[in-house]
């Protein structure tokens, strides 16, 4: 099979079509003929040396595919460890769910990392209740439009934030009640001015330090802010006597990290509760912004480096 290597040289990306044999699974896992592998802000990381995939897992970047398995034929997608970028890859079994009938199977490959995410911080970590009100940075990201869906479906008033005045209108395509754009004075003030002060009941934070003091002047009483990653810094003061006024949690959270089993119930818990609402009329849409071919991978890498992309960047293998 052939599968990317990629490099990161002078503030950009080469990658290499390398061969090499297929996969052999093991106990548990599953062979999948990939269709399409999605890229993420995960894979930048690793390709920079700064998150190595889990012991036992494929050193192989790639993180969510879609396919067929190998024997039966039947559409599915897979939530990875690693191995995805790459035209065959062993999955394991808990971690694969059939492809929506509603989507194309290309198309699917946009659905396990970004909606997993969303769902196993939104609901598992934050407890979303119909009626809450939810925040969501960096709003037009993969994982931005697919939480900005999945509030909106189970019943929350969504505010979502980006940096790019151009991409508000993606936010509310997805549904957003309230897309706003810019830094988080404005935001952070327009969220106020429209809703009132102390009204939000989670916050997902993809950005970090330089949306946390915000985050918390918003929170509603017993609100909770999950922290998924650090691209606007790690370091932060934090004034405990507000968390401690407000009687709020701070959550971080990652789903790569979790072990099999974990995201086995996770995605068991998805498969019942989420999947029957791709491709219904009115029901969740994974939103891509663009596909690649292998050959052309180093920019899909590059697209998603320069927060260029509204949803998902892909790389079609099929």
């Amino acid at each position: 099979m052939r599968f990317l290597r990629v490099k990161e040289e002078g503030g950009a990306y080469r990658a290499d079509l390398v061969e090499g044999p297929n996969p052999e699974p093991r106990p548990g896992e599953v062979l999948i003929r990939v269709a399409a592998s999605g890229v993420n802000r995960a894979d930048l990381s690793q390709i920079a040396g700064r998150y190595p995939p889990p012991a036992g897992e494929s050193l192989i970047i790639g993180l969510e595919v879609s396919g067929r398995l190998v024997g039966t034929d039947q559409p599915v997608c897979a939530l990875l460890g690693g191995g995805g970028h790459a035209e065959c890859v062993a999955a394991p079994q808990a971690q694969v769910f059939p492809a929506p009938s509603g989507v194309d199977l290309v198309t699917a490959a946009a659905i396990p990392e970004a909606f997993l995410t969303a769902y196993v911080n939104l609901v598992f970590e934050c407890g979303l209740a119909a009626g809450d009100t939810v925040l969501i940075h960096a709003g037009a990201s993969g994982v931005g439009l697919a939480a900005i869906q999945l509030a909106k479906l189970l019943g929350a008033r969504v505010a979502a934030t980006t940096r790019t005045p151009e991409k508000v209108p993606a936010l509310q395509t997805a549904g957003a009640d309230l897309g706003v754009a810019g830094d988080a004075e404005h935001w952070a003030g327009e969220i106020e001015r429209t809703w009132g002060p102390g009204v939000v009941d989670i916050v997902l934070d993809p950005v970090g330090a330089s949306t946390y003091a915000d985050d918390v002047r918003l929170l509603a009483t017993r609100g909770r802010i999950v922290c998924i990653a650090t691209m606007g810094g790690a370091q932060v003061p934090i004034d405990l006597a507000l968390l401690m006024k407000k009687r709020a949690r701070l959550i971080g959270s990652t789903l790569r990290a979790r072990s099999r089993e974990e995201k086995a119930r996770l995605v068991a818990e998805f498969r019942e509760r989420v999947l029957p609402a791709f491709g219904r009329e009115g029901g969740l849409r994974p939103v891509v912004d663009a596909v690649f071919p292998p050959d052309r991978a180093a920019e899909a890498f590059q697209r998603m480096r320069e927060n260029r992309n509204v949803g998902k960047i892909l790389i079609r293998w099929e």
